[in-house]
């Protein structure tokens, strides 16, 4: 996928969080930063059905958009779901993990965005 074309699905996977009411969707652009993604998603939920149903949400969206998830991890306990779509990593932390593993620090000179916002 050309970079554009990426953000573009990006945006449609925090869009999809946000829809089932995940708190605090983030943006990140890290294509510059790592080879493992162009871009995070971050977002919060706030006990495991809701991080169950976001992940859920996320995935089928990008299906429908003909972005096959590679892979999921965290979903037994849904504490920390990550989906992993190739050039997008998906995170939905229930909001105490988000706060302890903080990756927003970790890649801080990241581009960061959210929902509705456009990356500059």
């Amino acid at each position: 996928m050309q970079i554009n074309e990426v953000e573009r699905v990006a945006q449609a996977a925090a869009n999809a969080a946000q829809d089932k009411k995940a708190t605090d969707v983030v943006v990140m652009n890290v294509q510059t930063l790592t080879p493992m993604a162009d871009f995070f998603v971050i977002c919060s939920a706030n006990s495991r059905p809701q991080v169950e149903s976001v992940a859920r949400a996320v995935r089928d969206e990008l299906s429908e958009l003909g972005v096959t998830c590679r892979g999921v991890e965290g979903m037994d306990e849904a504490r920390w779901v990550l989906l992993d779509f190739g050039d997008i990593v998906v995170h939905v932390f229930r909001p105490e993990d988000r706060e302890f593993y903080h990756i927003e620090r970790l890649w801080g000179e990241a581009d960061v965005y959210t929902v509705g916002e456009s990356s500059t």
